[in-house]
């Protein structure tokens, strides 16, 4: 476990003297993640490519960025728009590349399947068969992490090592519970989303998290009728549409409780309350608790966040975001 230049992720992305930080977390698996920061600086566009690997790759994307899939075939898909605080998960079963078409400041992650399963068995997380790729997933407790494994990129030798075994399987803990893929048990038959479809339908209600929309213009977005968005939505992702929004909302209150800059009729408002007793309502329906009251246990140290966030996201069996 050390600080030392990502040979292997970084040199993919044309950045071979990126920062790296190790771990083997449980037993033998590795476990990494490379600090990426490119600019364009004049060029159109900037092609990566990671080879096939029993592993998955993700993204967390400290800034927007855009980019879009290349296929085998070198076709490309539609230019998308990443957002600050979003992953990208990837099965490395047969590859993956993109092409960048913005500067990139992101974290990137090398996390074996074996990694997955030594943790499923150290720890309480499900004994999923995979993960679900996700693109451009807005995820609130990966931010959190990210944000406490940035400081580390700082150190020199090996003190960071009990925070970054820590970290690291906080981090695979909650990728089972949040995109733990359980095709295998028993379903309605339903069709899923396609990420494209989910995501299309999530950045709308992002977009208009603070307005009151019907979510039929969320199903318009996503190119489906109400009925077959909201069945689509519940199976791939756990939860109904509505309830992800409420969620959504919870996390953004969140963010400005922690600010502690606005008054809760302020942050209702913001977050597409009524007003300030729907918001204490949902709020607590959701947490378990008031704003008020977890506005004052609020830890504002962003290696403790992340320790918060890992018990949380262990004791859960879907995220919240």
């Amino acid at each position: 476990m050390n600080h030392r230049t990502g040979t292997e992720v970084g040199a993919h992305f044309g950045l071979p003297h990126s920062p790296c930080l190790l771990a083997r977390p449980v037993r033998t698996a590795g476990f990494s993640v490379t600090r990426l920061e490119w600019r364009l600086n004049g060029d159109t566009s900037r092609l990566a490519s990671l080879p096939p690997d029993d592993a998955y790759f993700l993204m967390l994307y400290l800034d927007d960025a855009h980019h879009c899939e290349v296929a085998a075939d070198g076709s490309e898909s539609d230019l998308r728009r990443f957002r600050q605080g979003s992953v990208c998960l990837v099965d490395l079963t047969h590859g993956a590349c993109i092409r960048l078409f913005s500067d990139l400041d992101s974290l990137a992650f090398h996390l074996p399947r074996e990694l997955f399963r030594e943790v499923a068995e150290f720890s309480d997380a499900p004994k999923a068969t995979g993960l679900r790729c996700r693109r451009g997933e807005d995820d609130a407790v990966m931010h959190n992490l990210g944000a406490a494994l940035l400081p580390l990129f700082e150190e020199q030798g090996s003190s960071h090592a009990p925070v970054l075994q820590h970290i690291a399987i906080a981090i695979c803990a909650h990728l089972l519970h949040a995109y733990g893929d359980f095709s295998g048990e028993p379903g309605s038959g339903t069709a899923c989303l396609s990420v494209w479809q989910e995501k299309a339908a999530k950045d709308f209600m992002i977009d208009h998290f603070a307005d009151r929309f019907p979510m039929a213009a969320a199903a318009s977005a996503a190119g489906l009728s109400g009925r077959e968005f909201i069945e689509g939505f519940k199976r791939a992702t756990g939860q109904t549409p509505q309830r992800w929004l409420m969620r959504y909302r919870i996390a953004r209150a969140k963010q400005y409780l922690a600010e502690r800059s606005l008054a809760l009729e302020a942050i209702a408002t913001r977050c597409g309350f009524t007003d300030e007793n729907s918001f204490t309502k949902a709020f607590r329906r959701v947490t378990g608790t008031t704003p008020s009251a977890w506005q004052a246990r609020w830890i504002p140290d962003a290696k403790d966040r992340a320790i918060a966030a890992s018990t949380a996201c262990e004791g859960r069996s879907v995220s919240e975001p």
